[in-house]
């Protein structure tokens, strides 16, 4: 019986081991499944610049495209962004995730994420578990939808005590995938971006101002040295102005195409003004036949490329155009080394930049390929290369041409000896050309007097004909055409003196049935009420009502903020809503309802962003019951 109570008993605790075994297992398990990212403690005493990099992470699947579907992936499928991860090209369905805790500070930040040239990028919010907020930015997207308007991409975040902040982003780019983030405050970010457009903006100017003073000596010279050289460096600002985001933010903010398609195309055209600029400063006609026409044959390819690159795929384009720069620059850097060697002046200067560029696209294409780890962004030796060469071509452009001011000197002291012959014999004729030329003077004042006054006279009956055709014909107030314009002028007024314009869009509540009712005469009548209750409710000068279009009335409010012109607004629906109109002893009834816009103009094209956020606020109007005043809010675009 002891027996078989031990055996019972070892059998027991053989079970309880076993089972406790399990337990542990399905724990460690459970354990996997539940491991969390490290999240960034963030207080109000941690630095005002903090980069993400520590605590980023990246899933190794790609072919999630999916929220939902990469919630649903195990925690072993992400692991930590590697400190030096190489900038690879042309990835999609590329995800990161990072977290930020806030124990107990109210703070606000800005995720930065310093990559202008990034196709897509949509940043999946959550706090403490809930999907906040969903954005998506990109230059294949109109720069307007950016979050905050940079050239890098912006995600201002606020932080409540005790939240959790998780962020999910999805990157999609045809180019390179580099991901510098770093959270900043806006004190040191907008600090930061003062003195990164400087630097952007003097390297921009530079070769803006080299150009341009090319340009001129090559029409005031008949140049094409010049001419070649001013559209290499011409080629050469844009692909600046692209690669840090400002062609797109001032140029083409709303042809996000453009992205796509300007480095195919610059790039081979740079390349080919290139070559012929190199034909024309080492003089090749002259010194070397052979690389003449290698430079021919090569400048013909580039121009070539220029056409065939843009209907490539972009990434197998980028690829094919670094293998030809680089193979390019080699070859001039050799034929400028040869020229250099056999005693040409300006080859050595040349050679000199050639080499700066060359080492420069040699270092960013190494960082792209991870073989060279600098904390620096991979375009920056590309852009100090470029920069060098420009100034070190000008300089050698300036020797030429001071060599060419040498040699028509001499030719000037020549002809000088043979003018002094032909100096009397002009004396005399410019004594009877000056005799003939105070006639003419004479008569030319006569005739410009007479021009004058036709001209005087034409002005003033175009003014009375200007002023004819900006007025409705049949309410008598301004009609569409004068509004354009003054919308445009108000704008810039707001604009420079940073004053609030207000736009009312004001309709008549059910025009038709009017029409349909009473007739198209009433429904003219009932018009040329409204336009006269309105001018009637404007007591400023600068104030304009004019007929948009219909039964639709257009108000321009200068210097008036959103409050005060809602006022406006009310005060005209409620007096319009109680007015007793009759016509022809038939009792109209007549309401309107009016869409409210108002804001600090900041650009030229915000009046009619403006005039877009009034008429969405009419139709919020008209949607909500008629008779009302809507005021624009962000609600409005949701409609």
């Amino acid at each position: 019986m002891n027996r078989l109570y031990g055996v019972g008993l070892s059998l027991k605790n053989s079970l309880a081991l076993i089972l406790g075994l399990c337990l542990l297992v399905l724990s460690q398990l459970s354990w996997a499944d539940s491991l969390q990212t490290v999240p960034l403690r963030l207080t109000s005493d941690s630095i005002t610049k903090i980069d993400l990099r520590d605590w980023v992470y990246i899933n190794k699947t790609s072919d999630i495209s999916l929220l939902s579907k990469l919630l649903e992936q195990p925690e072993h499928t992400w692991k930590k962004l590697p400190a030096n991860q190489p900038h690879k090209m042309g990835l999609s369905n590329y995800w990161l995730t990072f977290s930020i805790y806030n124990p107990d500070d109210y703070l606000s930040r800005i995720i930065a994420l310093d990559n202008p040239l990034l196709d897509s990028i949509v940043i999946y919010h959550f706090i403490n578990g809930e999907l906040v907020d969903a954005k998506k930015m990109g230059d294949t997207l109109p720069f307007s939808l950016r979050p905050m308007q940079s050239n890098i991409f912006l995600y201002p975040i606020d932080l409540q005590p005790g939240d959790t902040h998780k962020f999910y982003i999805k990157i999609d780019s045809l180019g390179s995938v580099n991901t510098p983030m770093v959270l900043w405050s806006s004190n040191d970010l907008t600090q930061l971006t003062e003195t990164k457009n400087l630097f952007i903006g003097l390297q921009i100017g530079l070769l803006v101002a080299i150009s341009i003073f090319s340009l001129f000596i090559a029409f005031a010279s008949l140049s094409f040295s010049y001419s070649y050289y001013s559209g290499y460096v011409l080629g050469l600002t844009l692909l600046t102005a692209s690669i840090h985001g400002v062609a797109f933010r001032y140029l083409w903010p709303n042809w996000p195409i453009m992205q796509q398609l300007i480095f195919t195309f610059v790039i081979p055209l740079t390349l080919g003004f290139s070559l012929m600029f190199t034909e024309k400063v080492l003089q090749l006609k002259y010194h070397n036949l052979k690389m003449l026409r290698i430079c021919r044959v090569m400048a013909f390819m580039a121009f070539s490329l220029a056409v065939v690159m843009p209907l490539m795929p972009y990434s197998s384009a980028i690829y094919i155009l670094v293998f030809v720069v680089l193979t390019v620059s080699t070859i001039l850097v050799t034929f400028s080394l040869i020229q250099a060697f056999v005693g040409q002046r300006n080859a050595t200067l040349y050679a000199i930049g050639r080499v700066a560029l060359l080492v420069g696209c040699i270092m960013t294409g190494l960082m792209y390929l991870g073989l060279l780890n600098i904390d620096i962004a991979p375009h920056f030796p590309t852009m100090i290369g470029l920069t060098f060469e420009v100034i070190i071509m000008a300089g050698v452009l300036a020797l030429r041409y001071n060599d060419e001011r040498k040699a028509k000197f001499k030719i000037q002291q020549q002809a000088l000896e043979q003018a002094r012959r032909i100096k009397e014999a002009r004396e005399e004729a410019l004594i009877a050309e000056s005799e003939n030329s105070e006639k003419l003077e004479q008569m030319v004042q006569e005739r410009t007097l007479e021009l004058e006054i036709t001209l005087r006279e034409l002005n003033e009956a175009n003014q009375k004909l200007t002023e004819q055709n900006t007025i409705d014909s049949l309410t008598g107030v301004k009609n569409r055409s004068a509004f354009d314009r003054r919308l445009v002028a108000e704008g810039r007024i707001s604009r420079r003196q940073q004053t609030s314009m207000a736009l009312l869009m004001i309709d008549i509540d059910k025009f038709k049935d009017i029409n349909d009712k009473f007739g198209h005469l009433t429904g003219d009548y009932t018009i040329k009420i409204i336009a006269q209750m309105l001018n009637e409710y404007l007591k400023r000068p600068t104030d304009l009502v004019s007929r948009f279009g219909g039964e639709e009335f257009a108000i321009i409010l200068p210097s008036t903020e959103a409050e005060g012109a809602q006022q406006v607004a009310e005060q005209i629906r409620q007096a319009i809503s109680e007015s007793k109109i009759v016509h022809n002893d038939n009792h109209i009834p007549l309401t309107v309802s009016i869409g409210v816009s108002a804001d600090i103009i900041d650009s030229d094209e915000h009046p009619m962003l403006l005039l877009e956020q009034a008429d969405k606020a009419l139709y919020q109007a008209k949607r909500s019951g008629r008779n009302k005043v809507c005021y624009y809010t962000l609600k409005a675009d949701q409609i």
